[in-house]
């Protein structure tokens, strides 16, 4: 039986496959001039390094967006309205990335940080937002128990710590900021705990 959020969920695919490839169009070609093409092409580092960062960042919101959709089988309209707070969210990262890397390395990268990172704060509550409403209505799959609901419930809740942990520090150091948000990044892109599977109970009903 076709799940009810299967247009959902084609149509959160395509919005992060297109926020994902504007990533790219931010890189610029170097124009011709007195210098080396090697040597213009390294002084993009800054775009490279932003452009990575956020083409991670996106992918694995779409792996946990996946993997959270895969207990979700049942819609109603506040889940949409959710679900497209998730969406508007995405597709901005390509304006915060653009200004990360215009602006890393320089007097402003500071600001540029801050602006970057509060992009992903807002992200991460909008996750925990419709993760938190689908549990508590009720809307995942009937084979999913409320152990481990919860666990996944806590995984997601330190996104938004963490991120505005990362907000935070960029006012101190940038590449402190920067390194965290790429650990954070890796963290979420992990698979589930086969210790986590090992300790819930199967085909416990959430109630």
């Amino acid at each position: 039986m076709q799940s009810e959020t299967t247009r959902v969920e084609a149509f959160s695919d395509g919005m992060f496959a297109i926020a994902i490839t504007l990533l790219i169009l931010e890189i610029k070609v170097p124009p011709p001039g007195p210098e080396h093409l090697a040597i213009a092409l390294l002084r993009q580092w800054p775009s490279y390094l932003a452009f990575l960062m956020s083409f991670i960042y996106i992918g694995v919101m779409w792996i946990n967006h996946h993997r959270m959709f895969t207990h979700i089988r049942k819609s109603n309209d506040v889940l949409l309205v959710l679900n497209l707070l998730l969406l508007l969210g995405v597709s901005v990262v390509p304006f915060p990335t653009a200004i990360l890397a215009q602006y890393l390395g320089g007097p402003e990268q500071r600001t540029a940080a801050v602006f970057y990172n509060a992009t992903f704060v807002v992200i991460a509550i909008f996750f925990n937002l419709l993760w938190r409403y689908a549990v508590a209505r009720q809307l995942l799959d009937k084979s999913v128990n409320a152990a481990y609901a919860e666990s996944i419930t806590r995984q997601y809740a330190v996104g938004p710590i963490v991120y505005l942990l990362c907000f935070g520090l960029a006012w101190i150091n940038v590449r402190a900021s920067i390194t965290l948000n790429a650990a954070l990044a890796v963290f979420f892109a992990l698979p589930a705990s086969l210790v986590r599977r090992r300790q819930i109970p199967p085909n416990q009903p959430i109630t």
